[in-house]
């Protein structure tokens, strides 16, 4: 009887780590929390983290970086994709997107956000700290690299940022750069 209901309760737990649906149709629509390029002049520059997809989500995030420049139109996304490498490309891309896309239907937060007078000088510095990422062309979920690694780096060589000690431990990968 013990293992029936073991059992029982493992598929019940199990059952609750899938989505539903599929990544290929899950949500990747703005959460509306970046400001609106168009209407805001100032300089944003904003670093979000959402759960992973499926059951990752339970004990994982996805972090990446968003920027855009005084009076510029658009945000540029900076971030790691592992299965980008499946398809031979580089995991690393620097793009202009929506800043704060769903991660396939997990609703992001923002980690770190400057605005303003300053923030063009750190944007700089990120755009410096990507183009030096050492592992453009390499994704591995645990111990890294991967997305959180790809954060870290940024971290450590934009100090200013005081990102370092904001990523959650969920940000698994983050301590491949110690």
């Amino acid at each position: 009887m013990q293992r029936l209901t073991t059992g029982l309760l493992l598929g019940l737990i199990l059952a609750g780590c899938s989505s539903s649906g599929d990544w290929r149709s899950a949500s990747r629509e703005s959460a509306n929390l970046a400001p609106d390029p168009e209407t805001t002049q100032e300089a944003v520059l904003q670093v979000y983290g959402a759960d992973a997809w499926g059951w990752r989500g339970w004990f994982a995030i996805h972090t990446w970086v968003a920027a855009k420049r005084t009076g510029e139109p658009a945000y540029k996304v900076y971030d790691v994709i592992g299965w980008r490498a499946r398809r031979g490309e580089p995991v690393m891309q620097i793009t202009r997107d929506v800043p704060d896309r769903y991660w396939f239907g997990e609703k992001p937060e923002i980690i770190k956000e400057y605005r303003g007078e300053g923030v063009d000088q750190l944007i700089d510095a990120v755009e410096q700290a990507a183009r030096e990422y050492p592992w453009k062309n390499q994704y591995t979920v645990f111990p890294g690299p991967n997305s959180n690694t790809f954060t870290a780096w940024i971290a450590k060589r934009v100090p200013e940022l005081e990102l370092t000690t904001a990523l959650p431990i969920s940000a698994i990968g983050k301590s491949y750069v110690d």
